[in-house]
C-alpha cells in the first residue's frame, strides 16, 4: 500500500471506528471509547465510560483490556492516553504511576495500531470549552474571562500545570512542570516548613507539599514542629479530619495548603498573564472545597503588589476532574489527525502530498 493510501486508510477509519480515550492517574484511570461524528467536525460522541481503581490491575494493558472485552462492541485499533509524565524511548517515566507503562506493551497485547501520549494536564487544557460556570466554583475573579491564556492546575497524586494559548487554528496547550519548582514560602511558618523539609539539600519543589502525598507530608512536619508524633496516617485522613475540625495539625495543614496554592497559582496566572482563567482541577480539592472557598487562597493569590490590579481580573475556577481528561485527550487526538490530513494536502486541487 502506498503512503498516501495508507494516510487515507487512517483518516476515514479515525472517523468510522470507534477508538479509546484514557486518563491514567495514579490512583485512577478514567477510560472511555469515543467515535468522531460524521462530517468532518472536531468533536465526538462517547459511547462507554468507566472509572478504574489502578491498584485493581497488574498493569495498564490489563485494565484497557478489561474496559475493551466489556464495553468494545465494535474492534478497537487506536487509543490516546492522557498520562502524567515523559516518555524515555518506550518507557513513560513517572513515579506517581502505579505500574511501568510500556507503549509497545500496549500495541501488542491490545491489537492496536496506533498509540498516542499526552500529558494529562495538557489534555484537561483542550477540554476546558466543555467546562460549564454551572459545574464550577468561582473562587475569586469575574464571572467572565480574558481571551489570552488559562491555566489548568491541579494537586493529586502529583501536581499538574498547563498553560492554553489561544490561536486562529485553535487552542494550543503546553505541558509544564511546574510543580518541581521551588517552593516560595510566603510566611513564618511556611518558612519553618521548608526549613524542616529542606535538611538535605535545601531543595523542596511545590509538589512536595502541594498534592495528595504533600498533605501528609505537611502534616507530619507540622507535628514534628509541635514536638507531636503524628496521629493520622493518609491524606484521606488528614482532610477528613480537617472538614470535621478534629485534629489541630489536619486544620492547619490544610490552611497552609490552601494559601500556599494561592501563591502558586498567583505566580504562574502572573508568569503566562493568565486572563483567559484559572481552572483548579485534580482529585485533592474537592475533598476539600468549603474549606477552600473559606481559606486565604484568594488573598495569596492576589497578594503580588503591583500585579494584584491584573490578577483581580482573573477568574479563578474549582472544577471536577471527572470526564474532562479523557475528552481534552480525544479533542486533541482528533485535532491531530485532522491538522496532519490538512498538512498533507496540496491547496487548490485536494490531493494529498
Amino acid at each position: 500500500m502506498s503512503v498516501v493510501a495508507s494516510h487515507l486508510s487512517q483518516h476515514a477509519s479515525l472517523h468510522t471506528q470507534p477508538f479509546l480515550a484514557a486518563d491514567v492517574g495514579g490512583t485512577h484511570a478514567r477510560v472511555a471509547l469515543v467515535r468522531a461524528v460524521s462530517g468532518g467536525a472536531r468533536g465526538f460522541e462517547v459511547l462507554a465510560y468507566r472509572k478504574f481503581a489502578c491498584v485493581d490491575f497488574p498493569g495498564l494493558p490489563e485494565l484497557l483490556k478489561a474496559f475493551v472485552d466489556s464495553d468494545a462492541t465494535l474492534p478497537v485499533r487506536r487509543c490516546v492516553i492522557a498520562c502524567a509524565g515523559q516518555v524515555i524511548d518506550d518507557t513513560i517515566i513517572n513515579d506517581n504511576l502505579a505500574w511501568r507503562v510500556r507503549l509497545s506493551q500496549l500495541r501488542e497485547t491490545l491489537a492496536f495500531d496506533d498509540v498516542a501520549l499526552l500529558n494529562d494536564f495538557e489534555a484537561l487544557g483542550y477540554a476546558l470549552d466543555d467546562v460549564r460556570a454551572a459545574d464550577s466554583v468561582l473562587l475569586c475573579g469575574p464571572d467572565e474571562r480574558g481571551d489570552g491564556a488559562a491555566l489548568v492546575v491541579g494537586p493529586g497524586t502529583g501536581l499538574g500545570a498547563a498553560v492554553r494559548l489561544s490561536s486562529p487554528d485553535g487552542p494550543r496547550v503546553l505541558a509544564t512542570e511546574a510543580g518541581q519548582m521551588d517552593f516560595a514560602p510566603g510566611t513564618v511558618r511556611e518558612r519553618e516548613v521548608l526549613a524542616y523539609l529542606g535538611q538535605d539539600d535545601g531543595y523542596v519543589p511545590y509538589e512536595r507539599i502541594l498534592s495528595g502525598p504533600g498533605l501528609l507530608t505537611l502534616y507530619s512536619t507540622l507535628c514534628a514542629l509541635r514536638g507531636q508524633a503524628p496521629r493520622l496516617a493518609s491524606p484521606e485522613a488528614v482532610t477528613a479530619a480537617a472538614c470535621a475540625g478534629s485534629d489541630a495539625e489536619a486544620v492547619e495543614t490544610v490552611d497552609l495548603f490552601c494559601a500556599a496554592l494561592g501563591g502558586f497559582v498567583g505566580n504562574l496566572a502572573m508568569a503566562f498573564m493568565a486572563d483567559g482563567g484559572v481552572y483548579l482541577a485534580g482529585g485533592v480539592l474537592p475533598e476539600i472545597r468549603t474549606l477552600l472557598q473559606h481559606s486565604h487562597f484568594a488573598q495569596r493569590f492576589l497578594s503580588k503588589g503591583g500585579m494584584r490590579k491584573f490578577l483581580q481580573r482573573v477568574p479563578v475556577r474549582l472544577i471536577e476532574h471527572g470526564r474532562h481528561g479523557v475528552l481534552g485527550a480525544a479533542h486533541w487526538y482528533l485535532d491531530q489527525h485532522i491538522r496532519a490530513g490538512m498538512r498533507r494536502r496540496v491547496p487548490g486541487d485536494g490531493t494529498v502530498a
